[in-house]
């Protein structure tokens, strides 16, 4: 069954319920053929391994404490904090305590897909 994405207009809920911060969980909330936008639950402790993706993208921070590493150093987001990455940047990302992100990717050349890939 393919995952509904949210229409224009649309509210989009963000708040994570109780039972899905015992472990990673990503939710693609909306797609076109220029943007993805996912929430991202991340448990405190675990790591989503160094990866790039083509695309530009932010990470905000919604709750929590996350740290991402790029560029040869790390970023820590608080709540209402966001970072900017170029497409291909080599990163990872941890969280330092049970945290909620917002993640945005802009798709390459009308990509109906994320690419996703370890360097």
């Amino acid at each position: 069954m393919a995952l509904q994405h949210a229409a224009s207009g649309e509210r989009i809920p963000l708040q994570r319920s109780d039972d899905d911060i015992a472990y990673f969980t990503s939710v693609a909330l909306a797609k076109t053929d220029n943007m993805e936008l996912i929430r991202l639950v991340l448990p405190k402790a675990r790591a989503m391994p160094e990866h790039k993706v083509e695309g530009e993208m932010t990470l905000q921070c919604l709750e929590g404490e996350i740290v991402c590493t790029a560029h040869g150093g790390s970023t820590v987001l608080k709540p209402g904090e966001m970072l900017f990455l170029l497409g291909g940047v080599p990163h990872s990302v941890q969280a330092t305590v049970d945290s909620v992100a917002l993640l945005t990717i802009l798709l390459k050349n009308g990509s109906t897909e994320s690419k996703v890939f370890n360097p």
